[in-house]
């Protein structure tokens, strides 16, 4: 017999699992399918393991530098069985955490992979969801009055190179290799592949890095780009920018890969063990019944209205698997907006320049707003920047992290900071700071006024703010 619900939500991802506790919250009666553990990739394969494993590098690159601040120890040595382990641990207990979450918001929780079916006998419209369960027993048939559709993303493939999950994988695959290989060649200069490279270059993989635009981390300023690939070089990793892999050039063997970089005229030979594709993430919209519904699909991804709403109403879709930032933190707020909405709540749509986005490599970077060069575009340069080096920074030497800098940009005629760029030590918290500032459009002046404490690395934002007015102390 098929159950009714108000909201059934197709994902337990950051953003299903939102959405089901806060339409819960709401006094909704709500339903989560999720195929399979509840955390989606942010948790199993993303965001929560790939920083665990940087933190791991962090702590092993500080213990190698530690003779410097008085601390004598023997040489370290990193056992990545024990890092693995406790990634496995951390995941483990943040399920257990959103699980019970769930069970606190009484969501009944469906194992199974969901579909949407068109009208039947159940409903004149679509909407029913059949739930296709593992153990092979009969589907079981939910009746919501409204859906969220929030099934995330996958890694991108290439065409003419397919994942074999040993030499040519995923970053989804890195996750859960068991032994470090010993080189590595990554495909893609994104936030993804340079935290990998980032990760592996300090605990002595050997690391190239390829990207075909014209630097690494193309979504982000320059200078940020800059810098970073700065950082990465000096520390042992192989970047070519401008450059491509020759795929017919590619030679998968038992003991490794075998490929081409062509840049510009010069073409590098390389071997390495494990090649991974780091070129994007690709919307999980398809097998899911669309087909049975009026919803659009364009460019591979749902098309959304302001409110989250598919061309079908009563379904919503949030996430990755729209036309929005790929980000975990910008799924969750989506999915409690879609759930405000169904309640019949006004909602304001994230706007996506008062989305902060974060670089988990050493240096860390983050930045929010508008680039430099956007902003120059927008406003025909009618703007002001300033840029704090954080060797100006008394607490970034105490860290002994001076390399990096804040760089702040204010439109020139309302004054509203509409750009912060980081990079160095604590970035990506420092951009929290940024966040709200933005979000009350303040200026350069209100942050530059706000009296941050002495010592912290947060001064350096206040000082780039005052800087925009040539009113910096300490630079």
């Amino acid at each position: 017999m098929a159950e009714n619900y108000d909201v059934v939500v197709i994902g337990g991802g950051p953003g299903g699992y939102s959405a089901a506790i806060r339409a819960a919250q709401l006094g909704m009666k709500v339903a989560l399918v999720e195929k399979e553990a509840v955390g989606g990739t942010c948790l199993h394969r993303g965001c929560m393991p790939t920083k665990t494993y940087l933190e791991s590098a962090t702590r092993l690159r500080q213990a190698r530098e530690q003779a410097e601040y008085g601390i004598i120890t023997d040489t370290p040595t990193f056992q990545f069985e024990a890092a693995f382990t406790r990634k496995n641990r951390i995941v483990a207990e943040l399920q257990a955490g959103i699980e019970s979450l769930l069970k606190k918001g009484k969501i009944s929780v469906y194992s199974g992979y969901a579909r949407i079916l068109g009208p039947s006998i159940f409903s004149p419209m679509p909407g029913t969801i059949s739930v296709e369960q593992e153990n092979g027993e009969e589907n079981i048939m939910l009746l919501p009055q409204h859906i969220i559709v929030a099934t995330g993303s996958k890694p991108r493939k290439m065409e003419a190179l397919s994942f074999d999950g040993e030499r040519i994988v995923s970053s989804d695959h890195l996750v859960q290799m068991e032994q470090l290989p010993t080189s590595i060649l990554i495909v893609g200069g994104g936030v993804i592949g340079v935290e990998w490279a980032s990760m592996f270059i300090d605990v002595g993989v050997e690391v190239t890095l390829v990207e075909t635009a014209a630097h690494i981390l193309p979504q982000a300023d320059k200078d940020i780009a800059k810098e970073v690939e700065k950082q990465l070089r000096g520390r042992g990793v192989t970047v070519y920018t401008n450059a491509a892999l020759q795929l017919e050039t590619v030679d998968v063997q038992q003991h490794g890969v075998t490929a081409t970089i062509v840049q510009g005229e010069e073409k590098h030979v390389i071997d390495v063990e494990k090649a991974c594709l780091a070129i994007g993430r690709e919307a999980n919209v398809t097998d899911l019944g669309l087909q049975n519904t009026e919803i659009v699909v364009e460019h591979g991804y749902i098309r959304v209205n302001e409110h989250y709403q598919t061309k079908e109403a009563h379904i919503y879709a949030i996430g990755d698997c729209i036309a929005t930032p790929q980000l975990a933190h910008v799924a969750m707020r989506e999915g409690m907006l879609a759930a405000e909405h169904i309640a019949g709540q006004k909602i304001e749509p994230v706007n996506p320049l008062h989305v902060p986005a974060c670089i988990y490599s050493y240096p860390e970077a983050a930045y929010i707003g508008m680039t430099e060069a956007q902003a120059k575009e927008a406003y025909s340069q009618n703007i002001r920047v300033a840029k704090m080096p954080l060797s100006a920074v008394g607490k970034a030497r105490v860290h002994g992290e001076t390399a990096g800098f804040i760089k702040v940009i204010e439109h020139a005629e309302t004054n509203d900071i509409i750009g912060v760029h980081i990079v160095g030590t604590q970035a990506t918290e420092l951009i929290a700071h940024s966040s709200l500032a933005m979000t009350v459009n303040a200026s350069g002046e209100e942050v530059g006024l706000a009296i941050m404490a002495h010592p912290t690395v947060a001064e350096g934002l206040g000082e780039a703010a005052l800087l925009l007015d040539k009113r910096a102390i300490h630079f």
